[in-house]
């Protein structure tokens, strides 16, 4: 087909991925585990061109250049060998997620990049080949191509390192932006300097692959608790290490640790819920269904709050963006 339109939802990485062995493949140092949520959209159009000379890329309404469309111009390339098309084209987005506000945007947005880009350019892809192509533009997009909760295995090579679903209980996951702005330092670069220059990095690696074998265990046991428990302790360990880094990278803000410290204050008072916090300083707190709705009260003072669920992995849609939603998104 000439065009093709994909929804992809974010992800909430539960054992983080922090850290690549390599950057050209983009292979994770260590392999994670997320919950791909219900809401924050990513909607893309790719669509052929005929005798254009470059890509052109449009997100909510804006047309791009410098970095944010070499990424897109970079990964339609990749497509373009793997087709073996020489055939430039037009990418359309609509983002309903702050973009770069470590609200993983990025996953959402390569996701439906992949699979509408796949699509368009006629390639027949599973879904193991659709995450692994995502991983291509971002680590974290290869997750957002599968249901719910998903491992993406570290792997021993690109063949080997993709996502795919696991079980695990029924949860919720309260999202409060305490800042919706483009963070100052993205995730790549941040993680490229604390590989780089971090003493605990090593360590890092290495635990965190025994986190994740302890959290599938957690999650084959349907233990919310213990699922809990590890999230939240490895978020906090993420964020130390990122401030271990030289210079220093701090993305959690003053209201951002007072919400971990609510939810611990909402444990002990017997509302059980866990905190977790990606690259930015907004937080995500997972709970029981039940749950949520108390969490999400006691949470509204410390800024916008969201009760969101598990969601679909990208796929195409039968419709394309319609233009007039470009100048309102």
């Amino acid at each position: 087909m000439s065009n093709a339109t994909a929804r992809a939802y974010p992800n909430i990485a539960l054992v983080k991925y922090w850290g690549k062995r390599d950057e050209t493949l983009m292979l994770p140092a260590a392999g994670s585990l997320s919950l791909t949520l219900d809401a924050f959209a990513t909607t893309t159009t790719v669509e052929l061109l005929d005798g254009a000379s470059e890509d052109v890329f449009s997100l909510n309404g804006v047309a791009q250049s410098g970095d944010s469309l070499a990424r897109v111009t970079k990964f339609l390339s990749l497509v373009r060998e793997l087709a073996g098309s020489a055939q430039h084209a037009a990418v359309t987005s609509i983002n309903e997620a702050p973009t770069g506000a470590g609200l993983a945007s990025s996953a959402s947005g390569f996701a439906a990049l992949a699979v509408a880009a796949a699509a368009a350019y006629g390639l027949d892809l599973d879904r193991a080949a659709l995450s692994r192509l995502a991983r291509r533009g971002s680590g974290s997009a290869a997750r957002s191509l599968v249901d719910g909760i998903s491992v993406w295995h570290a792997g021993d090579g690109d063949e080997t390192s993709f996502a795919e679903p696991v079980t695990a209980p029924e949860m919720s996951m309260i999202i409060v932006t305490v800042d919706a702005r483009q963070k100052a330092i993205s995730s790549r670069t941040a993680m490229r300097r604390t590989a780089l220059t971090s003493p605990f990095y090593p360590a890092w690696v290495e635990s965190t692959e025994q986190t994740l074998a302890a959290m599938l265990e957690a999650c084959r046991d349907q233990d919310f608790s213990r699922i809990g428990r590890i999230t939240e302790m490895h978020a906090l360990r993420m964020h130390a290490l990122i401030q271990s880094a030289d210079p220093p990278i701090r993305y959690l803000l003053p209201t951002s640790v007072a919400i971990f410290d609510a939810v611990v204050a909402l444990r002990e008072a017997g509302i059980e819920a866990y905190s977790t916090a990606d690259a930015g300083p907004n937080v995500a707190v997972i709970s029981r269904p039940e749950d949520a709705q108390a969490v999400a009260d006691a949470l509204e003072q410390y800024g916008t709050v969201r009760i969101v669920g598990a969601g679909a992995g990208a796929t195409l849609i039968p419709n394309p963006i319609d233009p007039s939603l470009e100048a309102t998104a």
